[in-house]
């Protein structure tokens, strides 16, 4: 801010505006759908919802042209005849870009309007009506193009249906700090705060707070004190400490000045408020200056001076309104609208949809929540224990059915995730219980790829139950999957397998994976088990308490979830993933998928 001097000024409007709708979308389940519907029932019946706009304006007016002629004389070879407008708009850019540079490195969502997004915006600061206006053929009259409403004037002007209310700041407290004014941005209604800041430069700023010191100092004793002190030679110890607390005010104020930590300007600060109701746009006037006087401003409704004050909130007017005494650029910082409660993006742009989920935060204002950052939609969900995260998943699971062609694969503990998955016609698998569930992890092995897979997998086994697999032992297993996958499908198991190796020695490795074994139940099945449904939820809580059924298991589900993720809209879930992250098998798995899927 202290880099701007004389001729700039900077207008920063938060315009708080009517939020859309609840989205529609089209659920494939009864239960989805009910659910979408409840949370938009109760999502309208809390009322009108709003969120805020920000926009920064930079403007500058060029000196005179005779002042622009006199800099010329300065220089040589430089032509003394009329004013190089070029150069000026050059320099006006330059300077806009540096401003945004500056900007661009704490507030990474800042972007420059382009001409159709700047028609709109000015559109919106002077009509009652919100739309998109399109960049007609240039030369055009930007007056004739934007102005749609009429303005009547007097003590309670409207603009054209609607009644125009206007509050501005007159008076500032003793100390500000940095969003002092915030809670305007969870006011229930529209409105436009604008805030006017005319840049001085350092020579001019200086003039003026001496001038202010000087004034103040000389209030400090009236005329009759200064006389009494003339005629009996004795000071008087009598002052005035208000004048003499802001004589030291300015003081302090060119100090900092001189040490370069601020810079000072003309602030403007108002609030316009609109309705076609008289007295409800009064009913908001009130509560915008409660929300101000809050904190220790002073506001005054202007009446006589509301046309006056209306058109110093728009960009580009300023000389309109101007309020002393002048305010440093700190101050400025802390009174422009700089924090904002986030509503969300309106759309998932990824998967061209609407957001997730659409609920409400504080202040009557919506909130949108989108997992997706480009394509990449890892989240992660934290907080105490009890405190709704497994609920939170549910929700998100049901929500995310509202995505044309969506799947959803959970894997769970504790059942949380059960009622949800079966509510969603789905497929919920308790693994390791009794049997429920059992696999044939070999079912397709007359598929070349898919038998390349099959010999990698049997190979982690062997290593995980201690026996050294080498040029040997994989030759032997080749050849083994090569004749069961002649075999018919329902022989296609590891009992199968086991048969056909040849060493005894990697019979009996596989021994816990037959029927029979630790695990044969789970893993050594005559048909699969395993549905194609688009909502799948896998129980491990049991499953957990057995490494090796783990790495058995997950290693098949695994390659299977490959097979399915075939660009449709995918939901991959873990609850209580911690727990997974604990086991090696399962936490090299999830960082791959951290870095391969979309």
């Amino acid at each position: 801010l202290r880099r701007l001097g004389s001729g700039w000024a900077l207008f920063i409007e938060a315009e708080r505006r009517a939020a859309s709708d609840y989205p529609h979308s089209e659920f494939p389940e009864p239960l989805s759908w009910l659910v979408d519907e409840e949370r938009r029932a109760t999502f309208e019946e809390s009322g009108n919802h709003f969120e805020s706009g920000y926009h920064l304006t930079l403007v500058y007016l060029p000196p005179e042209e005779s002042r622009a002629r006199a800099a010329g004389v300065l220089y040589e070879n430089r032509p003394t005849e009329g004013v190089d407008w070029h150069g000026r708009l050059d320099a006006f850019v330059a300077e806009t870009d540096r401003v945004f540079d500056l900007l661009d490195g704490v507030m990474p969502e800042i972007a420059w309007l382009d001409d159709g997004q700047t028609l709109t915006y000015l559109h919106a600061t002077i009509s009652t009506r919100r739309y998109r206006v399109g960049v007609p053929e240039v030369p055009f009259h930007i007056d004739a193009l934007l102005a749609d409403a009429a303005l009547v004037g007097g003590l309670a002007p409207m603009l054209g249906e609607q009644h125009l209310r206007v509050v501005s700041v007159r008076g500032f407290p003793t100390s500000t700090w940095p969003g002092i004014l915030d809670d305007l941005n969870r006011l229930g209604f529209a409105y436009r705060w604008s805030t006017r800041f005319l840049c001085l430069d350092k020579a001019e700023a200086e003039k003026e707070l001496t001038r202010l010191r000087r004034q103040w100092f000389a209030k400090r004793k009236n005329v009759v004190a200064l006389l009494r002190e003339t005629i009996f030679q004795q000071e008087s110890p009598l002052v005035d400490t208000d004048a003499s607390n802001k004589a030291a005010d300015a003081d302090a104020a060119l100090q900092e000045l001189g040490g370069d930590q601020v810079a000072f300007g003309y602030l403007t600060a108002t609030v316009t408020v609109l309705d076609a109701d008289p007295a409800v746009a009064d009913e908001k006037l009130r509560r915008v200056e409660r929300v101000i006087q809050g904190r220790g401003f002073v506001t005054i409704p202007e009446t006589l001076n509301a046309v006056d004050a209306w058109l110093s909130s728009i960009p580009g007017n300023a000389y309109a309104n101007v309020r002393q005494p002048i305010v440093s650029t700190l101050n400025l910082a802390h009174m422009m609208p700089v924090s904002a409660v986030w509503a969300g993006p309106e759309k998932n742009a990824h998967l061209d949809g609407p957001p997730l989920i659409v609920t409400r935060t504080d202040g009557a204002t919506p909130f949108r929540l989108v997992t997706h950052i480009g394509d990449v939609g890892h989240t992660l969900v934290a907080g105490p224990t009890g405190m709704g995260k497994s609920v939170l998943l549910a929700m998100l699971a049901m929500q995310f059915r509202r995505y044309s062609g969506s799947r959803i694969f959970a894997f769970d503990m504790g059942r949380s995730m059960r009622a949800t998955i079966l509510g969603l016609g789905g497929e919920h698998y308790d693994l390791g219980v009794g049997g429920e569930i059992a696999f044939q992890p070999l079912a397709r092995i007359d598929r070349d790829g898919y038998r390349t897979w099959a010999a990698e997998w049997v190979e982690g086994r062997l290593l995980n139950e201690g026996v050294t697999v080498g040029p040997d032992e994989k030759a032997a297993i080749w050849s083994a999957l090569g004749s069961l996958a002649g075999a018919p499908l329902e022989q296609r198991t590891m009992t199968g397998l086991s048969v056909l190796l040849q060493s005894n020695a990697l019979r009996q490795a596989l021994a816990p994976y037959v029927l029979g074994g630790a695990h044969g139940k789970l893993l050594d099945a005559d048909h699969e088990r395993l549905g194609m449904a688009d909502v799948q939820g896998f129980e491990m809580e049991e499953l957990m308490h057995s490494k090796a059924a783990v790495m058995a298991v997950l290693g098949y589900l695994f390659a299977r979830f490959d097979e399915r993720f075939d660009g449709a809209p995918t939901l991959l879930m873990l609850d209580e993933a911690w727990l997974f992250l604990d086991d090696p098998v399962f936490a090299a798995r999830i960082r791959q998928w951290l870095k391969t899927l979309r």
